[in-house]
């Protein structure tokens, strides 16, 4: 047991924090999200059983977003198929930032789900959550402490 650590960051996810270097980026994929595929040449972690929310808020209680860039939160846009799709999940993204970082929902930009794809294979890991909103996909990009 470790004092301060949120208890739904597993072991295996505590040590790939820890690894990552400032500019390291991190993505959260909810149920849909193709993760295993994505995470090809990175990391795997699953999350099963935890929403991309809680995990987001635990991860950033730890991990400094990046201040070398103005937008360290990534998160994947609607395609034009599902314009008129709801997704409250994206408020609950930006809330969670600006809990942990003073630029607020400034810290966060919207991408394609294309190019969220292309960055995703970049990514040093990729953790899939059995997130069940959709577009519930983001990336956080690591800062300095």
């Amino acid at each position: 047991m470790l004092k301060g650590i949120p208890s739904i960051l597993s072991p295996e996810l505590l040590k790939v924090l820890a690894e990552m270097g400032h500019g390291d980026t991190l993505v959260i994929g909810d149920a849909n999200f193709a993760a295993a595929s994505m995470a090809k040449d990175s990391i795997l972690v699953r999350c099963d059983g935890l929403r991309a929310t809680d995990l987001m808020d635990a991860i950033l209680t730890l991990l400094p977003l990046d201040d070398f860039v103005d937008d360290p939160v990534l998160i994947m846009d609607k395609d034009a198929v599902h314009a008129d799709l709801e997704c409250p999940v994206w408020d609950e993204f930006r809330n969670i930032v600006a809990k942990h970082d003073a630029r607020g929902a400034n810290a966060c930009r919207m991408i394609t789900r294309g190019e969220f794809y292309t960055r995703a294979k970049a990514a040093y890991c990729v953790v899939a959550t059995t997130e069940t909103a959709f577009y519930a996909c983001c990336i956080l990009q690591k800062g300095c402490l």
